[in-house]
């Protein structure tokens, strides 16, 4: 009975990674959509590299990081227990890998490929897996003294703040280090709009991430014996409650609609364990309206160029769920408890110091030397053909 659970276990867990793996196109066609058509190409060959980039930087160092584990020994010792740490990798590679995927939609259409390549190695073997070690493995005894001083530890079940908002406010770190796409705001003020070059790939993109993070959220449990159903129905209302709030608060946009249920599924990651699903409701509508409010402000008021606006979908509704959970999560409020609002509030700024300062040092690394962006007739001739010499459609028939 011991082997069959533990083989369950593997099973399920491996089920896990392949959903999330599968976001990775939902990433893919998300900013393939949202991009003009001369840089479509681009958008799908940076996301399957940086996850092979990731897969080598999380291996051989990430995890260790983290966990303070590694791989170097003998298959016959990796086999033990049916192979489930090797699994376990595996599905937390999965999230590892969502912080250049986050990363790439914000610096999309100007941004040279290489430096772009090392920036996700050096994220996923050294910034990401700081952070993760803190927050899911308990390193330099920060988790412990909130539990001292707050009666619980900082709690993010399956990654609001870990993921999403380090991903986010990396990815701002990098649009700022960038600078705008040209032509994006005039000397006057004026802005150029720049509209998604695909509705049904930007949509698509977003149904892939939708279902995938059934996935994201349930399988974080990481053992059969520890699923909760809860867990699948807080991820189910705070994506409807995403969904409704930014289709009102966008006024039926179909860009801000279809971020809308990525808002909500953001911001329940953290406390989708221990919310009341009314409370998930509430947390999915405050994050699409937060979403589709900062986003505006974010291009139009304050012209920062992120493109698919990743700040204010992953940096800032990871916040709100990271705090959210320490709200909806208290037992007065429906939650089923152990969590502080002090310990969430602290643990969300942490992951936002830590992105800050490591989106820093390595996009500055990378600008100071090698540099960040195309030059300007690469930028104006796309990234498609200036990248990789071929575009996402024939521009006209070659007859043979």
């Amino acid at each position: 009975m011991e082997q069959l659970k533990v083989s369950a276990d593997v099973l399920f867990i491996l089920l896990g990674a392949i959903m999330v793996l599968a976001m990775h196109a939902g990433f893919a066609f998300l900013e393939l959509g949202t991009v003009r058509k001369k840089n479509q190409v681009n958008a799908l060959v940076k996301i399957l590299s940086d996850f092979a980039v990731s897969t080598l930087a999380y291996f051989f160092i990430g995890y260790g990081v983290a966990y303070g584990l590694h791989f170097m020994v003998g298959a016959e010792q990796l086999m033990q227990q049916s192979g489930y740490e090797l699994v376990k990798f595996f599905f937390l590679l999965t999230f590892a890998a969502a912080i250049p995927a986050i990363v790439s939609g914000g610096i999309a259409e100007r941004a040279k490929f290489l430096p772009q390549l090392a920036a996700t190695f050096l994220l996923v073997a050294f910034v990401y897996p700081f952070f993760e070690g803190i927050a899911w493995a308990d390193h330099f005894g920060i988790q412990p003294w909130l539990e001292k001083a707050f009666g619980a530890k900082f709690h993010d079940f399956a990654g609001s703040v870990v993921v999403h908002a380090v991903g986010g406010w990396v990815g701002l770190m990098a649009v700022l280090l960038l600078g705008a796409r040209r032509g994006r705001y005039s000397r006057t003020g004026d802005v150029s709009a720049h509209p998604p070059s695909s509705i049904p790939f930007l949509a698509l993109g977003a149904w892939v991430l939708t279902v995938g993070w059934f996935g994201f959220n349930v399988m974080s449990a990481q053992m059969l014996d520890k699923i909760s159903g809860l867990v699948a129905v807080n991820s189910l209302m705070a994506m409807a409650g995403g969904t409704l709030a930014a289709l009102a608060a966008g006024r039926n946009d179909p860009g801000f609609l279809h971020n809308g249920p990525l808002a909500g599924l953001v911001a329940v990651c953290a406390g989708s364990d221990v919310m009341h699903p009314v409370g998930a409701l509430v947390t999915g509508a405050v994050a699409g309206v937060l979403f589709v409010v900062l986003f505006t402000v974010t291009q139009n008021r304050w012209k920062i160029d992120d493109v698919l606006g990743v700040w204010p979908l992953h940096g800032l509704c990871g916040a709100w769920g990271g705090i959210a959970a320490g709200i909806f999560g208290a037992k007065a409020l429906g939650g089923a408890g152990g969590v502080s609002f002090a310990a969430q509030a602290i643990g969300t700024g942490m992951g936002i110091a830590v992105a800050v300062v490591g989106g820093l040092l390595v996009y500055g690394t990378l600008k100071l030397t090698v540099g960040l962006r195309l030059d300007p007739e690469a930028e104006f001739n796309g990234a498609d053909l200036s990248i990789h010499k071929i575009s996402a459609t024939a521009e006209r028939e070659t007859l043979w």
